[in-house]
């Protein structure tokens, strides 16, 4: 930062506004310090950006709240600009209970975005500057809390919830890059991700592997422990296999981002034991729990082999309500197995050679 000039230096302060840079090349400033500006020249020659905060919900199924406005024809997520003297939080706040009557606190952030100055969704008479835009986690709403949505008399003219994939043909390019690239983030656990124009800058696996470009395979039904009756046709039988470290082995093809649990002799196991057999309209989806001892090297490049948290592989999946039913029952199984509670961290691409463990 230059240095400001000390017969326009403003009573009180701070030293850190008095900083000091290193002077430009053939230019040394007065002792050395580097190069001095007016408090008008320094103001005037930071960059101005507008401040905007948005929030991002999902419903039980991982659906992305979505609402209509009567101003335009993309749907957008609950926000809006973030007003004077006011925190980006407090912004996101506030523009919940405006739109959709819901009171609540959003602390935890899943992306900043800073939108440069030339994104084509805003007309030229507006003279957009560019701007750095809050994305927050509204968590996941019960049916109770969606059915409490009371929409405003008007701008709000209803809300839905959409399938990930959905998202590109709903939105603004720019809005649905940084509402996948926020949900990635949060099913990652990777923390607050840093976007330029929607892209992360830190890409996780998710991101690389363009996770829920494609639409989720539908698989709902019930969650049936044991082995599934004879007279059922079996449809597939995949495998929740575990490394020690409690995560388990998630397939993701490459062509399309969508993600699948391996068959169960994906690779050496231990202890393998039935887990139970999801009951949908055209038969029966087979599970089976094992350890993973060994993986050989990667046969299928369509494929990328990845470890994720059994939660993970839910948020990935559409496998509507029998999907927590199996989620407990996958926990119970690796308490079995005397394997740990795996913490929420972003999923390890495993290598294509041989893995042991």
């Amino acid at each position: 930062m230059p240095q400001l000039t000390d017969d326009k230096a403003v009573p009180g302060q701070t030293a850190q506004a008095a900083r000091t840079a290193p002077a430009a090349p053939g230019r040394a400033g007065p002792e050395g310090t580097g190069t001095r500006m007016t408090p008008e020249a320094y103001g005037a020659s930071r960059a101005a950006l507008w401040t905007g905060a948005v929030v991002l919900v999902t419903d039980a199924e991982g659906r992305v709240l979505v609402q209509s406005v009567d101003y335009r024809a993309d749907r957008l997520l609950p926000g809006g600009a973030v007003d004077a003297g006011e925190s980006p939080s407090a912004a996101a706040a506030r523009e919940v209970r405006e739109e959709l009557g819901i009171d609540g606190r959003y602390p935890r952030g899943l992306a900043v975005d800073w939108i440069p100055r030339e994104d084509p969704g805003f007309p030229p008479e507006t003279r957009f500057p560019g701007e750095v835009l809050y994305v927050y986690d509204g968590g996941t709403w019960a049916q109770d809390r969606i059915e409490a949505v009371r929409l405003p008399a008007q701008e709000i003219t209803g809300i839905d919830f959409a399938e990930p994939a959905d998202l590109p043909a709903l939105m603004d390019p720019g809005d649905a890059r940084r509402t996948l690239s926020a949900l990635r983030a949060r099913i990652a656990g990777c923390g607050t991700a840093l976007l330029e124009d929607g892209r992360p800058m830190t890409p996780t696996a998710l991101d690389r592997l363009g996770v829920l470009r494609t639409r989720r395979a539908r698989q709902h039904g019930t969650w049936r422990p044991g082995p599934a009756p004879a007279r059922l046709p079996v449809r597939d039988h995949r495998g929740w296999l575990f490394a020690p470290d409690g995560r388990v082995l998630l397939l993701i093809a490459r062509a399309t981002g969508s993600a699948h649990l391996p068959p169960p002799a994906a690779g050496t196991t231990a202890g393998a034991a039935p887990l139970g057999h999801r009951l949908t309209g055209d038969g029966a989806h087979l599970r089976t729990a094992a350890r993973l001892t060994a993986l050989a090297p990667l046969t299928d490049p369509a494929y990328a082999r990845l470890l994720a948290t059994p939660e993970q592989v839910r948020e990935l999946s559409d496998w509507g309500p029998a999907g927590e039913r199996e989620l407990a029952a996958v926990h119970a199984a690796r308490t079995r197995l005397s394997l740990p509670a795996p913490a929420r961290t972003p999923p390890t691409e495993l290598p294509e050679e041989a893995v042991r463990w």
